[in-house]
């Protein structure tokens, strides 16, 4: 006979561990790490870079944003601070002009893009002239470029032993006649117009007939300035407008007696400054002529409106003229 053997069953009881307490706050408390060591790794590095480097990283912050996302360089092999000479360096951007933000760079076209790319190839250039011709090197200290939100600016600053002009008036001296003149091939270089103005210090104008002040005193400097760039070789249509600013815009504003605020500017106009310009003149011919003016911002709209002005004046004219 078989014997049944028997079946033995065994119940185990399932245990239920405590409930999660969550782990959030290591998440939090991993991120601030990972901040904090960031932090002293960036000033770890800072620490162990040369002088020079730190030179140029500092540079490239005071640098125009376009500028410096254009040359896509933390270090620029050029600095954008005045050329370095005797005497007080300027470093302040002239009032009123300012730095085109990021969103503007964003939505620059290739055209204007590659526009920037050369004024910036041509700062070198310039740079590089006046080191190589002896005249220039000579006034190097009196030469100062940087790029504005309007183009590249060429300042010829005065100085107390070396005045570009006749003590009120605007008679040319030699020296500022040999800078102008040794430039001016320089510029037809570009297809970009320029723009010239004239800058006086804040001294009020005692001489000459009643009423001349500084303001036609600036406006004369710059229109002289203009026929020796024209004699020296640049063509004469590369003008596209002549400025007298007086002491509107001193290059240093904490004292605007200086000898550095008397000056001429010479600003290549960038793309989007010289169409700018172009539609502000356009339509302030057209509102002379009792036209509808050509609004840069929507030009599109601009036109639809001279349409509608263009037929009505021709309907009228006829009915007139019958």
């Amino acid at each position: 006979m078989d014997l049944q053997r028997p079946v033995i069953r065994i119940k185990s009881r399932k245990r239920h561990g405590k409930a999660h307490h969550g782990g959030s706050w290591k998440i939090a408390y991993a991120d601030f790490m990972t901040a904090m060591m960031a932090l002293f790794l960036v000033l770890w590095l800072l620490g162990i870079l040369p002088e020079k480097s730190r030179a140029g990283l500092a540079e490239y912050f005071r640098m125009p944003l376009r500028t410096a996302v254009e040359n896509g360089s933390v270090l620029p092999a050029h600095p954008v601070s005045p050329i370095r000479g005797g005497g007080r360096q300027i470093n302040e951007t002239q009032a009123g002009l300012q730095q085109a933000p990021a969103s503007a760079i964003a939505v620059l076209s290739e055209s204007e893009k590659r526009d920037l790319r050369r004024l910036e190839t041509f700062r070198h250039r310039l740079n590089d002239l006046i080191e190589q011709n002896r005249k220039l090197r000579e006034f190097k200290p009196q030469l100062r470029i940087d790029m504005t939100a309007e183009g590249l600016r060429l300042q010829i600053v005065d100085s107390e032993n070396r005045p570009m002009f006749a003590s009120g008036s605007a008679e040319v001296l030699p020296h500022m006649r040999e800078i102008l003149r040794e430039l001016a091939p320089v510029f037809n270089e570009l297809p970009n117009r320029i723009s010239l103005s004239g800058h006086t210090d804040a001294r009020p104008f005692s001489g000459g007939e009643r009423g001349y002040s500084n303001w036609e005193l600036s406006t004369e400097r710059a229109n002289a300035s203009r026929r020796e760039l024209v004699a020296g070789g640049m063509q004469e249509d590369k003008i596209m407008r002549v400025l007298g600013m007086s002491a509107s815009m001193p290059l240093v504003r904490e004292d605007p007696y200086a000898d550095m605020n008397r000056r001429i500017s010479l600003v290549l106009l960038n793309a989007t400054t010289q169409r700018r310009l172009e539609a502000e003149n356009a339509s302030a011919g057209l509102a002379a002529d009792g036209g509808v003016p050509l609004d840069a911002a929507h030009p599109e709209q601009a036109l639809r409106d001279i349409e509608d002005v263009v037929p009505a004046a021709e309907a009228q004219g006829s009915g007139q003229r019958n």
